[in-house]
């Protein structure tokens, strides 16, 4: 007899578990954090109600609430929640309740808050993950042959090594023939991709912020004729959690701040003219956003100025979609940044699907370092000839390989230090590139 109820009273238990954890489509996602504020991202699969609990670790008994939102089918049953009644450098342990049930999922659920260091402490340390070129296989709707998408599990390497933070460098998923012109395709696929079992432990323990390159913005090359334009950046927004977009109900660009670290979030997409466009004055990033980032630059006082963008932005050689087939606005962009006398300011870039660090030596100022790391699980492509010989390659960086880096901020307040280390699906560390905020001013 009391087998049987043993035994039903498992059942009960697996069922009740089976069928909270069926109510998410994806997530919950840690979106920026701050020191004051975090936000949190879910996905259900039909409207619900939604909430999170959450107390700072080692103190249960202290649970304090989101306010509980409500999905809708026109969102994809999304939910932003920002827990509130947080306090600076602190972990909390946090759980998902939809429509009053709470969510168990196999792993453990923690955000944090940014520290308070300024006038009482050096910078503390941290590290962030950063790549680009995430490609999620639907066979009946990719391109005949071998799949182009592979290797998930780059994604639980980086979940392993704990970063505090996430950047994705653009094409964070493709959009198909079948999606970019309804918002139910487009709308569909970023579901998709968000949904991938390999991805769900990574979103929920490590702050992702996000920028958009071509395919996770419309077709491929898509430049600002792009049609449903609008609709793209209302479904970014509704995906990721980055903190503030400068420019409204225009484009993606923004920032957020972590440590003595900047980061500069660009839209190389919104004001993109066409790259086969006659004339030599193109815009890549346009007035309005190339401004915006040299006002935002010289007011910053981090010791890394990041400034994240699609495409490459060092090197020299004109080809595909890089900075230098747009020569005019990049050339004024590195000049403007010298004229200024901004320190401190290092690129970080995708879209190429080979990694490869270049250094741009100036004179009479501190050499520009471009890290391009690319792709996460696209297919990997070889260097152009071009590539191969331009002169601010550093050969020693480059990958073929599906790859990420880890990026760690180190050292006292004036002896700041940034390691790179590039890895590779296995977790196989293949370089490591130190360079110290001295050598940046």
């Amino acid at each position: 007899m009391q087998k049987t109820i043993r035994f039903w009273l498992f059942l009960l238990f697996t069922c009740t578990l089976l069928t909270t954890q069926a109510q998410l489509q994806s997530g919950p996602m840690l979106g920026y954090s701050d020191y004051m504020e975090v936000m949190v991202w879910a996905q259900t699969k039909k409207a619900a109600k939604v909430k999170i609990q959450y107390w700072e670790v080692g103190n249960p008994s202290n649970k304090r609430s989101t306010d509980e939102v409500n999905t809708e089918k026109t969102n994809a049953y999304i939910a932003h929640l920002y827990a509130d009644q947080v306090e600076p450098g602190k972990k909390y342990e946090y759980e998902v309740w939809v429509d009053g049930k709470k969510v168990v999922r196999p792993y453990p659920l923690q955000f944090q808050t940014q520290q308070l260091w300024q006038f009482r402490t050096d910078p503390p340390a941290f590290s962030f993950a950063f790549g680009s070129c995430a490609y999620f296989s639907e066979p009946e709707y990719d391109r005949p042959g071998t799949p182009y998408g592979q290797q998930y599990e780059i994604f639980t390497k980086i979940d392993s090594l704990r970063p505090d933070f996430m950047v994705w460098g653009g094409d964070n998923n493709y959009y198909r023939e079948v999606d970019w012109s309804t918002r139910t395709g487009m709308l569909r696929r970023m579901t998709h991709g968000r949904s991938f079992p390999q991805l769900q432990s990574l979103l929920a323990r490590t702050h992702h912020y996000a920028i958009w390159d071509d395919h996770d913005y419309g077709p491929n090359d898509s430049d600002r004729s792009f049609w449903m334009k609008r609709d793209a950046l209302d479904i970014f927004k509704q995906f990721w959690g980055n903190p503030n977009y400068a420019f409204d109900k225009e484009g993606i660009t923004g920032t957020f701040q972590w440590g003595d670290c900047q980061f500069f979030m660009l839209d190389d997409r919104w004001w993109r003219a066409p790259n086969e466009l006659e004339g030599s004055n193109k815009d890549y990033l346009g007035k309005k956003q190339l401004d915006w980032l040299i006002d935002a630059l010289k007011f910053s006082q981090a010791t890394f100025k990041f400034v994240v963008c699609g495409g490459q932005v060092i090197n020299p050689a004109a080809q595909f979609e890089n900075y230098s087939v747009y020569a005019e606005e990049r050339e004024e962009l590195l000049k403007r940044i010298a004229e200024q006398k901004i320190p401190g300011v290092v690129f970080l870039s995708g879209d190429r699907h080979h990694t490869a660090v270049h250094k741009l030596q100036r004179f009479n100022a501190y050499p520009f370092y471009d890290f391009t790391i690319s792709p996460f699980t696209s297919g990997p492509a070889r260097q152009t000839k071009e590539e191969a010989v331009s002169p601010t390659l550093l050969p020693e960086t480059v990958l073929t390989e599906r790859n990420f880096a880890v990026m760690s901020l180190s050292g006292a307040k004036n002896e700041r230090v940034l390691t790179v280390k590039a890895y590779n699906t296995r977790g196989e560390l293949k370089w490591t590139k130190e360079i110290k905020a001295s050598e940046l001013k």
